[in-house]
């Protein structure tokens, strides 16, 4: 084990190689957990591994040793000098490498499943070149890390190889698991998917074939990402916006020389700002077991163009009033029919809009826009009888859909949310409150 500092009887949280691998030089060896942080332990020279000398779950030190290797292009008596001037229980002072919390507690050391799963498949793990993060993302989604190609430096998997097999095994580009058509795997190994369906059209009938769009090639790969990677939920909610809708007329004729449009997203967009404020972690992102909350409100909205669907991004929208987002928004999306949009016009969003006011419908699922934790859709508004107290009366109502990522937000924190929207877009004084 090289210098890591101060620290001591570190855990070894996985062993990324064993018996029989080949090894490169600098090739990640474990994988170690500080309190602060994670670590791989690079290999100084490459070799063949021939004996691993500790398991997931140990704790260890400078100068514990790792494992037993045949180098490569180095002197092997020098290596093997080193290693038993260091003793072969562990670390240099000749003491067992265990894990210290478990033997104070009367537990002996056992091995974690990582480590059992190493040793099953004969230190097959030991070929996944990839850092703790991109592991954990492919447990999360059910794959296995030895499957995947890695295309990053010397080899490593990062997170858009294991969300490309996703995609490849659910789309038929890549072979299912071995027995996908059986019961899913003990642990949830494996996608368990059928492979695409391969279907020869002309048989049933006459067919048009015409290519994806670049933007739908580019959009759809990452709403599929999307939509497998985060647990979706969707409250869907109404709005009163029959006052809002009236003040949104008064200004479109009052700027109507000047050449300003009022539309109501214009007005929603504020709206969630001041939504955005009162519940920070929707304006959140997940990085890790982190949990980032920005101090900054940059508002996307889905603007559709003869090509597809694309996200302008209205920045530092809180620092903007009604007039600059309404011009900003018609700027964007003149841009966005044109396919002139500049990349830094479509990035940084913290929260979208997708709108099909226009077009119509009640309610839908919007797909979150990653690596934001939500997104709120809306409908064609329409008018409804809506009880006073006393008698119905014809009110304007605009249908919400928010859809949020589950694993930074709870059903009762989104109904909140919703409803808080709902109360501002009622009566638009509390946007300035």
């Amino acid at each position: 084990m090289p210098d890591i500092g101060d620290y001591k009887g570190i855990p070894v949280i996985e062993v990324l190689v064993g018996p029989g691998d080949v090894v490169r030089e600098e090739q990640s060896l474990v994988t170690l957990e500080s309190d602060k942080a994670t670590m791989d332990v690079p290999s100084p020279f490459g070799g063949v591994v021939r004996e691993i000398k500790l398991r997931a779950g140990d704790a260890v030190s400078e100068g514990s040793v790792i494992l037993l290797m045949e180098p490569q292009g180095a002197s092997a008596d020098a290596v093997t000098s080193e290693v038993d001037a260091s003793g072969k229980t562990g670390r240099r002072d000749g003491s067992p490498i265990v894990d210290e919390e478990r033997s104070l507690a009367g537990h002996p050391s056992e091995p974690a499943p990582a480590a059992a799963i190493q040793e099953k498949e004969g230190g097959l793990s030991g070929s996944s070149h990839a850092s703790p993060s991109v592991r954990k993302l492919a447990r999360d989604v059910g794959v296995d890390i030895t499957r995947v190609q890695g295309t990053g430096p010397k080899g490593r998997i990062t997170q858009d190889n294991v969300t490309a097999f996703v995609k490849g095994v659910m789309t038929g580009q890549l072979a299912a698991p071995a027995g996908a058509t059986a019961a899913p795997a003990a642990g949830g190994a494996g996608l368990n998917l059928l492979p695409w369906p391969k279907v020869d059209f002309t048989k049933f009938g006459p067919i048009d074939t015409q290519p994806l769009s670049r933007i739908k090639k580019i959009s759809g790969a990452n709403l599929h990402r999307n939509w497998v990677m985060i647990p979706h939920v969707t409250n869907n909610d109404e709005a009163d916006i029959t006052d809002l809708e009236a003040l949104r007329v008064q200004l479109n004729k009052e700027n109507e020389k000047a050449g300003v449009k009022f539309t109501m997203l214009a007005f929603v967009i504020k709206a969630c700002v001041a939504a955005l404020k009162k519940f920070p972690a929707f304006n959140a992102s997940l990085d890790g077991d982190n949990l980032v909350f920005k101090q900054y409100y940059h508002i996307g909205f889905a603007a559709d163009t003869p090509n597809g669907l694309v996200v302008p991004v209205i920045r530092d929208a809180d620092k903007k009033g009604l007039v600059d987002i309404a011009k900003e928004m018609a700027e964007l999306s003149k841009l966005a029919r044109e396919g002139k949009l500049k990349p830094d016009q479509m990035q940084g969003g913290c929260f979208s809009i997708s709108s099909l006011g226009g077009i119509g419908g009640t309610h839908f699922t919007p797909i979150i826009n990653a690596p934001e934790v939500a997104i709120l859709g809306l409908s064609k508004s329409a008018m409804k009888p809506v009880w006073d107290g006393r008698q119905f009366m014809p009110r304007l109502i605009l249908p919400l859909s928010l859809s949020w990522d589950h694993r930074v937000i709870d059903g009762a924190e989104a109904g909140r949310f919703n409803a808080y929207l709902a109360t501002i877009l009622a009566d638009y004084r509390r946007v300035s409150l």
